[in-house]
């Protein structure tokens, strides 16, 4: 079983450093960013953690997406089993998209996402 690595800690001590620690942090990060690259799929999940919607629902939470790219990141988070498209049964022409419980693990490092650039964004304007 793999050791998770500790990452920014001050105390030298704390964490082995070796070419294959680091290697194996950098490519837990690598894969984690490849899922979640772009300038579109965390603003389509932060909207889906609101609640299920339809396309034009998630299209309207996010200014300036175009249908097709939010079609095509959609599918890419299909893909990788973070969202589930639902038909409705009562007419199949309405479709519905959903974080799955696999997409909601996300949440924590979401929440981190959003205090670490309330930070940032403070410590700019300090600057």
């Amino acid at each position: 079983m793999q050791k998770t690595p500790v990452f920014l800690v001050e105390e030298e001590e704390t964490q082995v450093h070796t070419t294959d620690s680091c290697l194996a942090a950098m490519k837990a990060v690598q894969d984690s960013l490849y899922v979640l690259n772009g300038k579109w799929k965390l603003p389509i999940i932060i909207s889906l953690t609101f609640g299920n919607k339809r396309f034009t629902e998630i299209a309207r939470d996010i200014p300036r997406i175009t249908d097709r790219m939010l079609s095509k990141e959609l599918q890419e988070l299909e893909l990788n089993m973070l969202v589930e498209r639902i038909q409705d049964e009562a007419s199949p022409s309405i479709t519905r998209y959903k974080l799955t419980a696999y997409g909601k693990t996300l949440d924590p490092a979401i929440q981190e996402l959003y205090k670490w650039g309330i930070n940032h964004r403070e410590k700019i304007k300090e600057e």
